[in-house]
């Protein structure tokens, strides 16, 4: 059973930097695509960033060169590094894991596993 489990959020002023964490259980950060979702309220769910099995990384526009995404599989964990951070990353933001054939940033409803979300808030 996947279970995901994030940490690390908290508020910031605009400029500064976070890093989220998310541990996993058993093997599944070295066999799943593992990805970080964000929704604001009233928005949708937006992929942000993911990692493959192989380690090869994809970001979504708005956060390139600002975010990076890493992981540690004998820690079992993930890691959301976010620098120069604006008020429009206000989000909850889930760590999330999909099998490897639905890996693909621009759908991440198809991202079967979430955690329990952890709140980023910029001003």
């Amino acid at each position: 059973q996947v279970q995901l489990v994030e940490s690390g959020g908290g508020s910031v002023q605009a400029g500064g930097s976070l890093r989220i964490s998310c541990e996993a259980s058993g093997d599944t950060i070295s066999t799943y695509c593992m990805g970080w979702v964000r929704q604001a309220p009233g928005k949708e769910r937006e992929g942000v960033a993911l990692i493959d099995r192989d380690g090869k990384t994809a970001y979504v526009e708005s956060v390139k060169e600002r975010f990076t995404i890493s992981k540690d599989n004998a820690k079992r964990t993930l890691y959301l590094q976010m620098d120069s951070l604006k008020p429009e990353d206000t989000a909850m933001y889930y760590c999330s894991a999909a099998p490897p054939r639905y890996c693909d940033i621009n759908y991440p409803g198809r991202f079967g596993y979430w955690g329990q979300g952890t709140q980023v808030t910029v001003s």
